[in-house]
């Protein structure tokens, strides 16, 4: 592999002021856009030994042919020349976010002569202020069911509306009292608009001065013996009430925050973004993230702020923003958004009381979500099937692997070594299926490979006997019929494709326990970090599938699946390895046993710490340390 790039900027070259960079490809597409307070300071970690790069952002810098750079006046600038051209050329190793759904609307049209109410997914509709987003649609008519109780306002078409001012005649709708604007000959434009104004400013924040208006009126005229009226204004005092217990209050009641809970892993996030309006959760709306580089944390929100906010109104942006992390770029963020507000902004971490309680459930909403998002291709039948199809294909297989075992060797620093074997069937996972292995003694991961597969493989041939639940049926010399019970095997089927964690040495590893084993007809590749190449045996070359594809998918979903399982079971092993060694020591308990266990990682490293060395923890004096060392020596 190469060492350094081609185009990389000679010394002094790149400008130390902030700015906005954009890597290129040989036919001028845009790969990525970035900004930086320090242009120089940025760049240099891309240009670092390539060996010390991620592997997803060394894969963007071989791809790019060029560099450029814009430098700006400050650093909102480079923010907002930053979003102007993520939007403008859709990088593809920028973060990419998906919806998980088109969200229905509350709209209310302002720029027409007499607004209107509609439900609408279209958010772009001129002048027209929004509120939501409402996870069903049934729940936006719902709500305007119970508003245009409280203030009836507009809902017939323009068409209806156009025909009833040019006749006079009142439009249907307001015919049967489910329309309220002028076309409905009771009001007058600018009443109406009045209305308009009072509907705006109770979804707003329900102002709660709406509902002791309506009290104090119905109580008036109740006194007043004018019953009519007052069961008028009970009845909206009864919607407004049904509005308001559609959300709960869940912070005060005069703020207005929009709260963003994120999880992610190393090549997805979830973002659940909560509307607080008037204390309560006003809209929803849940956003996936394919991530190509190696973003997260701050960066990650960053980047969804500026997505968030990029294209919103005035209206649309909260006094107070809470997310998980400040973005470095906090300040910078807060005055780009207070421009566009044209009020002040707070961008803050919720971290105690009512906020970090509702952060919580935010994240906690975020992390189903992830796990949603990764498992809906994989549980899909549609996409399961081109999945394996592919996959097939690119393999060069004779049929679709209906049954694949994938393979991951885990250790510590060369010691509790051990391997996981996990199972997908018709591109499902199989968890009753998965088997951990424990390698007592090995050289490295191709040799810890090469002994699993082998203990697995010679399992091959039971396998294809009949199982458990069988019988064979044998005849004996007197023509009697005995039934012979079989031992249930350990595993289940024979495999059609082996899978294992690595590139070319491994794959050569588990060939090589295919031939011992006399079972070459297993078909057999491995997939590797570096660039997800998949490597098949005895190839120079590795074959590179789409990022965008089911089959490449599928085998990253084998391989995360296998190293999970692996590196659970070393945890397990080790902890209880400690606990039972340890746990004899008179004084050591639980909390110092934990305590060893992140220090020293595993028993093997503790037995060879010497006593000052354990000495050295919080609460372990020299007696006790004695002891541990005791204790381990007569193991």
């Amino acid at each position: 592999m190469a060492t350094a790039l081609p185009y990389k900027p000679k010394p002094g070259e790149i400008p130390t002021e902030p700015g906005v960079y954009r890597f290129r490809d040989a036919e001028g597409r845009v790969l990525y856009v970035g900004k930086a307070k320090n242009l120089r300071a940025r760049l240099s970690n891309y240009f670092a030994p390539l060996h010390t790069l991620h592997e997803r952002t060394r894969r963007m810098v071989m791809t790019a042919t060029s560099v450029e750079w814009t430098v700006v006046a400050s650093d909102v600038e480079s923010l907002q020349l930053e979003y102007m051209w993520i939007q403008e050329f859709s990088p593809p190793f920028n973060v990419r976010y998906k919806d998980d759904k088109s969200y229905p609307y509350l709209a209310i049209t302002l720029a027409d002569e007499a607004p209107r109410v509609i439900v609408t997914r279209n958010h772009r509709i001129p002048g027209a202020r929004y509120f939501g987003p409402y996870p069903k649609v049934w729940a936006v008519h719902d709500t305007i069911d119970l508003m245009i109780k409280v203030f009836p306002i507009r809902t017939c078409s323009d068409a209806s509306y156009k025909k009833a001012m040019s006749s006079g005649r009142p439009c249907f709708p307001g015919q049967i009292g489910r329309c309220g604007g002028p076309c409905s000959m009771k009001v007058t434009i600018e009443e109406h608009r009045a209305i308009v104004d009072d509907f705006v400013a109770f979804m707003s924040g329900g102002d709660q001065r709406f509902t002791r208006d309506l009290t104090r009126r119905m109580r008036e005229a109740s006194a007043a013996m004018d019953y009519e009226s007052a069961a008028l204004y009970r009845d909206r005092l009864q919607a407004i009430d049904a509005v308001l217990s559609r959300s709960s209050l869940v912070l005060a009641e005069d703020t207005d925050a929009d709260l963003f809970g994120i999880a992610e892993d190393e090549l997805s996030a979830a973002v659940q973004h909560f509307v607080v309006r008037g204390g309560r959760v006003r809209g929803v709306r849940a956003t996936t993230i394919d991530k190509e580089l190696d973003i997260a944390g701050a960066d990650l929100v960053d980047q969804v702020l500026q997505r968030t906010y990029g294209s919103a109104g005035p209206g649309e942006i909260p006094r107070q923003v809470l997310v998980p992390v400040l973005p470095d770029d906090a300040d910078e963020l807060e005055q780009w958004l207070q421009e566009r507000r044209g009020k002040r902004v707070s961008i803050q971490v919720a971290q105690r009381g009512r906020k970090a309680d509702l952060m919580k459930t935010a994240t906690l909403n975020a992390s189903q979500a992830l796990m949603l998002h990764k498992t809906r291709r994989t549980s899909d039948y549609t996409a399961r099937t081109k999945a394996l199809t592919d996959l097939q294909v690119a393999l060069g297989l004779d049929e679709a692997p209906l049954r694949i075992e994938c393979y991951d060797v885990s250790h510590l620093s060369g010691t509790n070594v051990v391997a996981s074997m996990v199972v997908f069937e018709d591109g499902l996972p199989r968890k009753d299926q998965y088997r951990s292995f424990s390698v007592p003694e090995t050289t490295d991961d191709t040799d810890s490979l090469y002994q699993v597969l082998t203990r697995r493989l010679a399992h091959v041939d039971r396998d294809d006997a009949p199982s458990a639940s069988d019988a064979t049926r044998e005849a004996t010399d007197a023509d009697e019929l005995v039934v012979t019970e079989r031992k249930r095997p350990r595993f289940a089927y024979r495999p059609q494709l082996l899978v294992v964690d690595g590139g070319a040495p491994q794959v050569a590893a588990a060939a090589r326990a295919l031939e011992d084993a006399g079972h070459i007809e297993i078909a057999l590749c491995g997939i590797a970090k570096r660039l997800e190449e998949i490597w098949l045996p005895g190839e120079e070359y590795p074959v590179i599938l789409p990022r965008t594809s089911e089959a490449l998918y599928l085998l990253q979903r084998l391989r995360d699946e296998a190293h999970r399982f692996a590196i659970t079971h070393q945890r397990g092993r080790r902890r209880r390895d400690i606990t039972t060694v340890l746990g004899e020591v008179p004084g050591l308990g639980q909390a110092r046993i934990k305590a060893l266990l992140r220090h020293f990682g595993s028993v093997t490293a503790l037995s060879k710490a010497t006593a000052e060395e354990i000495t050295a923890l919080p609460g372990i004096g020299p007696k006790l340390a004695a002891a541990i060392e005791q204790r381990l020596a007569a193991r």
